[in-house]
């Protein structure tokens, strides 16, 4: 594993349970500010059943980026872990958005 994606798969492990964070913010978190797209690929092509919790990251309006089946699981998630979605896939990142400490 490179250390980019190291770095990221380390953030996106910390957010806390109930908690979201956008693609932006874990690249900043992860000290690469500008890449959310590489962080939107790698969240993309992690391993079927990996214990990472990608669900917990949405993208910078608060909107679940996925579409159709894996809309509805990565909604399933969140709701399990107390996030409020609506069925479009948008939450409120006021009230659930990770600072990062």
């Amino acid at each position: 594993m490179d250390d980019f994606a190291g770095q990221i798969y380390s953030q996106v492990h910390q957010i806390p349970l109930g908690k979201v964070s956008t693609y932006g913010d874990i690249a900043k978190f992860a000290g690469y500010p500008g890449y959310h797209r590489q962080v939107g690929r790698l969240m993309a092509t992690l391993p079927e059943g990996t214990t990472l919790p990608w669900y917990r990251v949405v993208n910078a309006k608060g909107m679940i980026s996925q579409q159709g089946d894996d809309l509805v699981r990565q909604r399933q998630r969140l709701l399990a872990e107390g996030v409020e979605v609506s069925e479009a896939g948008k939450l409120s990142l006021k009230t659930y958005r990770w600072d990062g400490r």
